[in-house]
């Protein structure tokens, strides 16, 4: 029997007069067809050519017939083989045919091209026409302000960061790391780095990295010896300053079983078995269900920090213990201490971003709100300008604004972002007009902060799952004081580094150079 062609069928209906696709003659010779079986192909999907068309090509010809070939149910379209495909239920067949499997096809599909382009020696600008050179030669006509100058050098760097592998140094390199990185939080000199890995078994570990850096670019990382283990999940992790910058880390933990939940204040000292100072102040409160925490740096309010809880926010002195507690309509997903005053900044699954002025803990009414604005979904992610004015709140409908506190108004977004369901953060880099977001599709993506233009799209090194989102740290001086600019990505179990210097060498080639 002759297979059905969709572009015949229209030229013939044509011929007679017809302007609608099926009458009612139509259905019941279509019901007399015989059907297509589960492992036959669908019906074909050739361009025929007719002696109207002999003077255009065959290849044109097929993108013409791809692009203009009709949904049908129950099948889909093939634009390589040219052809139309059954598409199976999916529970009743041992290799089904689902939309969720084409997808997933074409995003890995999509994945492994940009890879293959983000391995190239020159990459496309960030933005058209932008190169070193040019704006070299507007700064010394004087064309170019020194800070419109420095920013856009570091989106032109940005553009250029190439993907290197790093190798983790450990004292027993004989059990290399296996376990997939959870997280990971760098200090504010970015010379350490606080990582949680899942274990296979259930739970997950963690501890501290070291990085060091050279002049020349070159990154070493050297893993702390003692790793705790815990079978409890680790919600949410902030650095905090209890005896000097960074000297403690801040956990929350959640219960599992009998296992009550907690936020632990751990010395960083704790995770070296070299260093012979004592571990410091160790402390750990029982607080169940801390969905986030933060850390205050400001001297009125030394020593203390808050958690995020189901609809309470908990401010809580390390030192003595003293404990306020504010009521609240939702769940606390995300939190910021300001710098300059003692305020806090709150996230709710609400969509609401609110403020708690610290030295308002008399009012008993939600005056002490000092501010309050709402977005469209849960919040998971707040960050504070340098500026204490401007605020970034990110949510689960991949929306990414810049609030301007003063007037409680929306004055940037940053378009691209992706996400649905899950509690990703945003890191902000200030000095180099940065902003950065890992999506759910696993994807890294690097907006200016000045302006909201995208600069470039990361993808992931391994392939996009829902427990492989990479987790990153990005640094104007990644390794310390001697370290250069560049992005630090943790995925599955491999270690990668994006530094800004195109000549950078690996191995012992870049320590023979530092």
């Amino acid at each position: 029997m002759k297979k059905w062609n969709w572009r015949e069928g229209q030229r013939a209906r044509r011929r007679h007069g017809h302007r609608h696709d099926w009458h009612r003659g139509d259905r019941h010779r279509a019901q007399d067809e015989p059907r297509y079986g589960h492992n036959e192909a669908g019906p074909s999907f050739r361009a025929s050519q007719r002696s109207s068309d002999e003077d255009q090509s065959s290849s044109s010809s097929s993108s013409k017939a791809s692009s203009a070939a009709p949904e049908l149910p129950g099948f889909y379209f093939d634009p390589e083989k040219n052809r139309y495909f059954r598409l199976l239920p999916g529970h009743n067949n041992c290799n089904p045919l689902t939309k969720e499997q084409l997808q997933e096809r074409e995003r890995e599909k999509q994945r492994s091209k940009m890879l293959t382009e983000d391995d190239k020696a020159r990459k496309k600008a960030p933005r058209a026409g932008l190169n070193t050179s040019l704006l070299l030669q507007k700064r010394q006509l004087g064309l170019l302000p020194e800070n419109s100058y420095c920013r856009l050098v570091h989106e032109v760097k940005v553009s250029g960061m190439r993907r290197h592998r790093l190798e983790v140094q450990s004292t027993d390199n004989s059990n290399p790391n296996t376990d997939n990185f959870r997280l990971i939080v760098g200090d504010s000199a970015c010379e350490r780095v606080f990582t949680v890995n899942d274990v296979s078994h259930g739970g997950c570990k963690y501890g501290i990295m070291n990085f060091s850096g050279c002049s020349k670019g070159s990154l070493s990382v050297e893993m702390c010896d003692n790793l705790y283990f815990t079978n409890r999940k680790v919600n949410s992790i902030c650095w905090a300053s209890v005896s000097h910058p960074d000297s403690h880390v801040l956990l929350c933990l959640v219960g599992m079983a009998d296992t009550p939940g907690c936020v632990s204040l751990l010395p960083a000292s704790l995770f070296s078995n070299s260093n012979p100072d004592q571990p410091g102040m160790l402390c750990s409160f029982k607080i169940s269900t801390a969905w986030s925490c933060a850390w205050c740096l400001n001297p009125q309010a030394d020593k203390t920090f808050s958690t995020g809880l189901s609809r309470r926010v908990i401010v809580k002195d390390a030192e003595t213990g003293r404990t306020q507690t504010y009521s609240v309509s939702s769940d606390v997903l995300a939190q910021q201490f300001a710098l300059r005053v003692p305020v806090l900044f709150n996230g709710c699954r609400s969509g609401e971003i609110f403020s708690i002025d610290l030295r308002q803990r008399g009012r008993r009414d939600h005056s002490w709100k000092a501010s309050r604005f709402h977005q469209e979904s849960a919040i998971t992610s707040v960050r504070i300008l340098q500026d204490e004015n401007y605020l970034l709140a990110a949510d689960m409908l991949g929306q990414i604004k810049l609030w301007d506190v003063r007037v409680m108004k929306a004055v940037q977004q940053y378009k691209g972002h992706y996400n649905e369901h899950t509690y990703l953060p945003i890191h902000v880099n200030e000095p180099e007009g940065l902003l950065l977001a890992v999506g759910q599709d696993c994807y890294t993506r690097l907006w200016s902060l000045k302006d909201g233009h995208l600069l470039r799209t990361i993808p992931s090194p391994h392939p996009a799952a829902k427990d492989l989102i990479p987790s990153v740290v990005f640094s104007s001086q990644l390794g310390g004081r001697r370290g250069l600019p560049g992005l630090l990505m943790a995925v599955k179990h491999d270690l990668y580094y994006f530094p800004y210097n195109t000549d950078y060498q690996e191995g012992g080639e870049q320590q023979a150079g530092c």
